[in-house]
This record gives structure tokens, sequence and C-alpha cells, in this order.
């Protein structure tokens, strides 16, 4: 008897287990599907503008003023992605709200924009805050990093 009891418990915590993971599981997706959250953060290149995991953001010299052209250019939106949001974008401190707002994409998804520009990740870049990748020239423009007064930083 004292045996099934142990065998019963040793269930029951796994179950609970189970569960708590499919919890665990689904935080981050409800916390992706939400606003996205821009920070910034001190690198080698001064304080510059950051996604929420703390990777680098970037703005592309060939975008005009609340306009992507990279999903124009064949196979560019698979290396620099747009930093999309589902609701209004938040700023961290030390970034302005009032520069912060969204453009729609032709897929319907809305883009984060800052001081009017949209706002890229790198696929590539494995390190948080990592900067090697600002000044590169790429698809037809320069990809840079953005400070919290929206300028470039190389």
């Amino acid at each position: 008897m004292r045996r099934m009891n142990v065998l019963v418990v040793g269930l029951l915590l796994s179950a609970a287990g189970a569960g708590a993971a499919a919890t665990a599981q689904a935080t981050p997706t409800a916390h992706a599907a939400g606003a996205a959250k821009v920070q910034l953060r001190r690198t080698s290149l001064g304080k510059i503008l950051v996604s929420s995991s703390g990777f680098t953001l970037y703005r592309f010299t060939r975008d005009p003023r609340n306009k992507d052209t990279c999903v124009m250019v064949s196979e560019c939106t698979q290396v620099w992605p747009p930093l999309t949001t589902s609701g209004r974008p938040v700023a961290g401190p030390g970034v302005k709200s009032s520069l912060l707002s969204t453009i729609k994409l032709p897929n319907g998804r809305k883009q984060v924009t800052y001081a009017g520009h949209p706002l890229y990740l790198y696929q590539p870049a494995s390190e948080r805050g990592e900067t090697t990748y600002a000044g590169t020239v790429q698809f037809g423009g320069t990809w840079d990093a953005v400070n919290a007064a929206g300028k470039l930083v190389k």
C-alpha cells in the first residue's frame, strides 16, 4: 500500500511538472505577441537602441522616413528582419516614447520605427549588445546602430 501511495504521489508530481512546463512554454509566446520594447544599452559604440532581448537595433540608410525598402529586396528580411510589434511599442529608460511609432508592412504586420525610421535586427547576431555589424554595407545601403536621439551610430 505504501508503495502504491509513493507511485500515485510521483505521478501527480509528474503531471504538475508537465503542466508547469506547458505554462512556461506558453508564456514566451504570449509575451512575444505583445508590444515590442525598445531599450537603451551601453556598448562599445556608446548608448544605442536594443530590443527587449538586448540585441542591437539597426536602421537601413536606403529607407526613407516611414517606409521599409528592405521588404522589396530579395532575401533582405531573412538577414535583417524588421522589429515587429502587435501593440504600441514601449520605450525603456532613456528611450523617447515620442519617437517610437509603427508602419504597416505589406504582410499586414506592424514594424517599429524610431524618429520615423524603420528598425531592424541582424539575424546572425549571437551576442546581446553586439556592434560589429554596425556600418555593414549590404542590399544597397548601410546598416547602422541608432542612439536615443534617433541618429545613426557607426
